[in-house]
């Protein structure tokens, strides 16, 4: 598991958005940020559920999702992105949020 980013909600239109029509979110690329922050802009019919777009969220990289998701609440997701990785949002009984990225190869 390979830290990816941290994903914060905003209002606020950002430079370099990408449409991710599937949750209806404009999202911005954490390698283009110094500190590795995703910005998310939820469309205001965004499927995504209230939890995700309260809450910061913190992605990682994994080799495989069913593998590591094992006993873990799923609240979104897989589901494909632009890029062609595939993602998923947990919620940890600790009510943190994460979002683990397969990177399809």
């Amino acid at each position: 598991m390979k830290f990816s980013h941290v994903g914060i909600t905003t209002n606020t239109k950002r430079p370099g958005e990408v449409y991710v029509a599937e949750t209806k979110v404009w999202v911005t690329n954490a390698d283009d940020h110094r500190f590795r922050i995703e910005w998310l802009r939820y469309e205001e019919d965004s499927p995504v559920s209230d939890i995700i777009k309260e809450m910061p969220h913190i992605g990682y990289e994994v080799e495989s999702i069913d593998e590591v998701c094992s006993g873990l609440k799923c609240i979104l997701g897989p589901f494909k992105v632009h890029d062609g990785k595939t993602v998923a949002f947990f919620e940890l009984p600790d009510g943190a949020i994460i979002e683990l990225i397969e990177i399809n190869r």
